[in-house]
């Protein structure tokens, strides 16, 4: 063989071996992101955060199965090409057996069989990643490698592979559904063995196979495609609205990742905050439903007709300042929109985030956003405010959400940028002179979720300098609670409208500059109603937070930091929760925030389980015994990556959801920002200082919450692309940093002790799927700050141990078994 064809024959073996490393990972980073959104319209927000720590379980189990059984890595690239076909297999088998088994959250608290079936949904989704990780495990062994290559190689083209996936994915879901992306990423993971058999001499009956295996997966999607059709919780409101007779979706459309259905139906009938003084018919609508859920009302009426609208409790605002030029941020089906055209505003501005909902409600019948007074502009509602100039009588926050107990839990972990107080300022920048905020929420008992939106707003009035008690309105109906602000303060003339208002409609008096408790709870009563009390002493006391110590839920007003409206648990009602399992009708029997405990608690037995008890029954002889130290030092530094890469990834994934709009988007997009930089940083890694790059990256780690402050404000107001890049910018430096690190200590392992490798993978496998759990949990305590600088700290351990590395006083004498 000659020198030239020696070296082209490297070449091809590199580029084939990296370009099945990089299919394999990607399809997993396709299927994980195709999980976010599946959990999310199937279930609840709390399992579309899983995903993550699925992904890693499975990773983590195919590094400890390598560890218990190495000859499972070994045979080179025929093995890795069945491992890739297998992990494409899993993806299919997965996504089905998850999407059809009977698991009930509601019913957890009494029926101990859906225990078995948590446990199913959340292990089984692992498995095509576990055989991910045999395929990444493997390689980065060095065993039975065509030609020799560095791990930083082998871990770079994982890395970008992911970050690519991530960009498929986007456009997956847009273009084919979540369903649709599942059966992309089984069609990855093949072309990944696909490539791996390209390695194969005799590779025939190899091929075959493969071929085999490709046409038999797709022939089960054309022949069966309703075994890939999401099945929805029960208790999501599309299922609800679908189970009266003759309702049907007559549209679906997939926008940023969000799942958005028009449903047609004689049985909706949602007209929150209507006066029981309305004695008309109610108008025919239809609905439309986000992710499954949260069913906004499609009026079907002309606003000239619309009788109802009058006996509205968010019709307030017009009444009060009529001919408003008006901003109605986020109206989904338009209802708002109908009541500010019916109550005679000027002008209508609305934000929408999902621009496709205006063609599915526009095209099927009358729809308030054909009217001529209203201009449409596709953006999210944070993002438009503070990039437009223009200055409005009202600002409209239209209620997104359905109604739903604080204490269920189910969207604790639902980021929320439309109300914190951060976006409560830029509202109030936006108005006129005399004009009003208005936001209407869920009336809760005892008074929580409006308390929460109204200490919102007192926070945000007393950051710009005025007496909330001189500018807050709020009035609620048996359901709801409308909360009005006027920066200017109230005219008498405006006082006496709203007293007029409520006693014409018959609603309640909650807060108002002169209020006298004889005004409060007349008409829709309360026992013991203490929100007028409760309203009137948070609106009037400097530090407030004494208050919301003592109230039973938390209502700490919510930041950009910690965006959390729907968190609302303490830990002091743990006892009661427990005592109320088996008899709550709710989501985990009403568990709330712990929830999630529940989920930290499976992660650590599944990852015992499937991680730590393959490596630790595997007992060392004398030909594979390590020294003690360098066993340490391997557990300590792989495990402190693990935490702080979660620690570190996690709330930028949260973070960045108000600087791109759209959760799916920017959980792709900071992994891929994230993925391929650390990549590209793998890849550079020999070439690096280890230790001088440890404490760079614990330095920028540290700072990144400032970093992302800054840039967020600035490029807040800029085009979507513009506001991505500046997201990219932001992450890279750090992503590169991030991605020395592993294959540096995979690299130091590989010439002391070869046989760790795996050890490595796995213990950074365990700790990364708690630590996505740990994140959460520390985001929705403390806030996204909190969670960064824990991760900066882990990294400082990072580069302890780097530093002790560097200096070759760990597992010396050891190289021999390498060689």
């Amino acid at each position: 063989m000659t020198s030239s064809r020696t070296t082209m024959t490297r070449s091809r073996i590199i580029l084939l071996t990296t370009t099945g490393v990089a299919a394999s990972s990607a399809s997993g980073l396709i299927f994980e992101i195709a999980l976010t959104r599946v959990f999310a319209v199937t279930q609840f927000y709390h399992f579309a955060f899983l995903a993550v720590s699925m992904a890693l379980l499975g990773l983590g189990a195919g590094g400890s199965a390598l560890t218990a059984f190495p000859r499972i890595g070994m045979g080179g690239p025929r093995r890795w090409a069945w491992l890739a076909a297998l992990q494409g297999v899993a993806t299919i088998g997965a996504y089905t057996v998850t999407n059809h088994l009977p698991f009930d959250s509601f019913a957890i608290a009494w029926d101990r069989t859906q225990l078995v079936y948590l446990a199913v949904y959340y292990i089984v989704p692992a498995v095509p990643f576990f055989f991910g990780g045999l395929v990444v495990g493997a390689l980065l062994t060095g065993v039975d490698q065509p030609v020799s290559m560095p791990p930083g190689l082998i871990y770079g083209a994982a890395m970008i592979g992911s970050g690519l996936g991530c960009v498929t994915a986007v456009v997956g879901l847009n273009v084919v559904g979540a369903e649709g992306t599942v059966v992309l990423a089984e069609i990855v993971a093949v072309a990944g063995a696909g490539g791996f058999a390209a390695l194969v001499e005799r590779r025939r009956r190899l091929v075959d196979g493969l071929v085999a295996t490709f046409v038999v997966m797709v022939g089960v999607v054309v022949v069966a495609p309703g075994l890939f059709v999401m099945n929805l919780s029960p208790y999501k409101a599309l299922s609800a609205a679908l189970r009266f007779p003759g309702a049907a979706v007559v549209d679906t459309r997939w926008d940023h990742g969000t799942r958005i259905d028009l449903v047609r139906s004689d049985g909706i009938r949602s007209f929150p905050g209507l006066s029981l003084t309305f004695t008309g018919s109610p108008p025919p609508q239809d609905g439309v439903t986000f992710d499954g859920d949260d069913l906004s009302p499609v009026p079907r009426i002309d606003p000239g007709h619309a009788a109802f609208a009058s006996h509205m409790l968010n019709a307030l605002a017009w009444r009060l300042r009529p001919d408003a030029d008006t901003l109605v941020l986020e109206p989904g089906g338009g209802l708002d929109v109908l009541i500010a055209l019916a109550e005679g505003a000027g002008t209508v501005t609305v934000a929408e985030p999902h621009g496709a909902v205006f063609g599915m409600v526009g095209r099927l019948g009358e729809s308030p956003y054909n009217d001529p007074r209203v201009t449409v502009v596709v953006d999210d509602p944070r993002t438009f405010v503070q990039r437009t100039e223009e200055r409005y009588d009202i600002v409209d926050l239209a209620l997104t959400a359905q109604y739903r107990p604080v204490t269920s839990g189910a969207y604790s972990l639902a980021e929320n940028y439309t109300i914190t107080v951060e976006a409560f300022n830029a509202y109030l920048q936006r108005l006129a002179p005399g004009g009003i905020v208005t936001a209407m929420r869920w009336t809760q008992t005892p008074p929580s979720e409006e308390m929460k939106m109204l200490a919102v707003a007192a926070r945000s009035l007393r950051n710009a300098d005025i007496e909330p008690a001189d500018a807050v309105v709020m009035l609620r109906s048996y359901s709801n609670t409308v909360l009005l602000v006027a920066p200017g303060g109230w005219s008498a003339a405006d006082l006496a409208a709203v007293r007029a208002f409520a006693d014409d409609e018959r609603f309640d008096l909650v807060a108002m500059p002169g209020l006298d408790p004889s005004e409060t709870n007349r008409y829709n009563v309360i026992p013991d109603e203490s929100c007028a009390a409760f309203a009137a002493e948070l609106l009037s006391t400097d530090d407030p937070s004494a208050l919301f110590t003592a109230s039973e839920f938390d209502i700490t007003p919510p930041t950009d930091d910690h965006p959390f409206f729907g968190h609302y648990f303490r830990w002091d009602q743990t006892t009661r929760i427990i005592d109320s399992l088996g008899r709550t009708w709710q989501p985990f029997g009403g568990a709330g925030y712990l929830v999630l405990v529940a989920f930290l608690i499976l992660a650590i037995v599944a990852s015992a389980v499937l991680i730590v008890v393959p490596i630790a029954v595997r007992r060392p002889d004398a030909a594979t015994r390590v020294p003690v130290a360098l066993g340490w030092w391997t557990f300590g530094y792989f495990a402190a990556l693990g935490m702080a890469f979660l620690f570190v990834e996690i709330p930028l994934i949260q973070t960045f959801i108000l600087l791109v709009g759209h959760p799916a988007t920017a959980f792709a997009l900071v992994l891929f920002a994230v993925l391929v930089t650390s990549g590209l940083g793998s890849v550079a890694s020999p070439r690096m200082p280890w230790f001088a790059v440890a404490v760079a990256l614990t330095i920028v780690a540290a700072a990144s919450p400032l970093l992302v402050r800054t840039v967020t404000a600035v490029a807040l107001p800029a085009p979507l692309p513009i506001r991505a890049v500046a997201a990219v910018a932001v992450i890279a430096p750090l992503g590169f940093l991030m991605g020395t690190m592993f294959p540096r200590g995979v690299a130091y392992l590989r010439d002391r002790s070869p046989r760790l490798v795996p050890r490595a993978w796995g213990i950074n496998g365990t700790v990364s799927v708690v630590a996505a759990i740990v994140a959460a949990l520390l985001a929705l305590a403390f806030g996204f700050t909190t969670v960064l600088r824990a991760g900066a700290v882990a990294y400082a351990v990072v580069a302890v141990l780097a530093f002790s590395a560097d200096r070759s006083v760990i597992g010396a004498g050891e190289r021999h078994e390498h060689h």
